[in-house]
């Protein structure tokens, strides 16, 4: 994924929603488990104190990478944040410092912003602007699996792509081509 970068315009922002997006089950689904998490005999996936998995969706891991440290994002500056309304925003936290990208690197450490409470979306991108004064809503991309939230947010001008299965290939360059 990485050389489809040069020589074309990108976000300054973009925002992941978590449960059914970056990742599955929603945090909700874990009731009867959840914290604390440990990594699975694979390293890749976690497990709640139940047993339960929570895994990373698609390309998750390689999308982040990239923009954490490809030299495209990195030179444009973008701006990575979580817009999540999790049930369990702790359970969430846990996890992004547990799960790692394909280079190791914390997904905690991913994002510039983290949104993460009980709103409708729109009113987290209110604040994401205000945060960050310079990046219009145009210049935005967000991705979320609940089309309700795709609905709200666009109304502000953000580019928003429905992403049912979570973050895979076709779903990331299918956003990165909305600025193009």
């Amino acid at each position: 994924m990485a050389d489809d970068y040069s020589n074309v315009r990108l976000p300054k922002l973009v925002a992941f929603d978590l449960d059914g997006t970056v990742w599955t089950p929603d945090m909700y689904q874990l009731w009867g488990g959840g914290a604390p998490f440990r990594h699975a005999p694979n390293k890749k996936d976690l497990l709640d104190s139940s047993g339960s998995t929570v895994r990373l969706l698609g390309e998750t891991r390689q999308i982040l990478d990239d923009l954490h440290s490809h030299p495209s994002f990195v030179e444009n500056e973008t701006i990575v944040a979580w817009v999540s309304c999790t049930d369990e925003p702790e359970w969430a936290q846990e996890c992004l410092e547990k799960f790692r990208t394909n280079s190791d690197v914390p997904l905690v450490t991913i994002a510039h912003s983290s949104q993460i409470y009980k709103a409708d979306k729109s009113q987290h991108f209110r604040r994401l602007h205000r945060e960050y004064p310079s990046i219009e809503f145009e210049d935005m991309l967000f991705f979320d699996n609940e089309r309700s939230n795709i609905v709200s947010v666009s109304k502000l001008g953000v580019k928003c792509i429905h992403c049912p299965e979570g973050m895979t290939a076709e779903v990331w360059q299918r956003g990165l081509r909305l600025f193009n």
